[in-house]
């Protein structure tokens, strides 16, 4: 069944969840029983979440480099395979812009077609590292709503109009790059007009925040189902990460809580999912259709957050 379809049917709001495709050299078997334990929970779908490829310069002999392609994981692809041939759930795998060309990504819409997934996630991607802006392949695409057009072109193409159910991302604090947040949502529309279905936020941890991010985009005249993503945080050290990696604000009240335990890890686990089952309750009384969780590839906390929320 597709997104699109299970947004309108879900008459209570229920959650989704986002796991990373493993490194390379764990088993399938592994993999699943990683995923089993949110299968109490009767997932509608698991997004697999996509990563660019990676190289390494390595010294040719003649003084220079040259680039060598490292693929550390397992294929969001391969990941989705694994899934649909165990549970009876839904996957939806991550597309991305960055490191991919037209072609590739037109074959990898062939791929899904043929494995009967229909539902997908556009994204831009993240710059890869040491670049500060991003750059898309020659042949590629530099932005998401692109990526969503193409998805389009290539149903028309394809003689399978509306095979895809299409999410794009969106970011309740603004996403880094954009000067301001009416410029943010003014891209965000041009991804909806483009032909996306409905749309997942970037983990925040004040869900104020993401009352004013809705309001602003049915202004703007966003109407479609709006996905708000939440991850608990487990570790002191992620006050410090999470805002440098997702350029989010962390509530000071959070901090604060987690600061006097900063050396008790089983507290700060507490906290943070004590945090993430306050957002969830709240998100849930205000009527949102879906709760996203990033399990980061663990399940503990999370399932412990869905036990006392839904």
């Amino acid at each position: 069944m597709k997104i699109s379809d299970i947004l309108a049917q879900s008459g209570a709001t229920y959650p989704s969840l986002e796991i990373v495709p493993p490194l390379k050299g764990i088993t399938k078997a592994e993999l699943l029983d990683g995923i089993r334990p949110f299968m109490e929970f009767s997932p509608k779908y698991i997004n697999v979440t996509c990563h660019r490829d990676e190289y390494d310069f390595i010294p040719d002999g003649k003084g220079g480099f040259r680039k060598h392609l490292v693929r550390r994981r397992i294929s969001e692809t391969a990941v989705c395979g694994a899934i649909q041939s165990e549970f009876e759930l839904e996957v939806v795998p991550h597309i991305i812009c960055g490191g991919a060309t037209a072609d590739q990504i037109e074959s990898q819409l062939h791929d899904l077609k043929f494995m009967g997934i229909s539902n997908v996630l556009a994204l831009r991607g993240d710059s890869i590292s040491g670049e500060k802006r991003f750059k898309p392949e020659d042949g590629g695409y530099a932005h998401a709503d692109e990526l969503v057009a193409a998805i389009r072109s290539f149903e028309e193409r394809n003689s399978c109009k509306d095979f895809f159910s299409i999410g794009v991302g969106a970011y309740p604090e603004k996403h880094f790059e954009a000067p301001n947040m009416e410029t943010d949502i003014r891209y965000l529309k041009k991804k909806v007009d483009a032909g996306a279905d409905y749309i997942v936020t970037q983990m925040f941890f004040d869900n104020s925040l993401f009352y004013s991010f809705e309001k602003s985009c049915r202004e703007a005249g966003i109407n479609v189902p709006i996905i708000p993503g939440l991850k608990p945080i487990s570790s002191f050290r992620q006050t410090e990460l999470l805002p440098q990696s997702f350029a989010i604000d962390l509530p000071v009240e959070l901090c604060d809580e987690l600061a006097k335990h900063r050396e008790d890890k089983d507290a700060c686990y507490r906290i943070g999912q004590e945090w993430c089952i306050a957002q969830c309750r709240d998100l849930i009384r205000h009527g949102v259709p879906a709760i996203h969780f990033y399990t980061m590839g663990k399940a503990s906390n999370v399932t412990n957050i869905l036990r006392e929320c839904f």
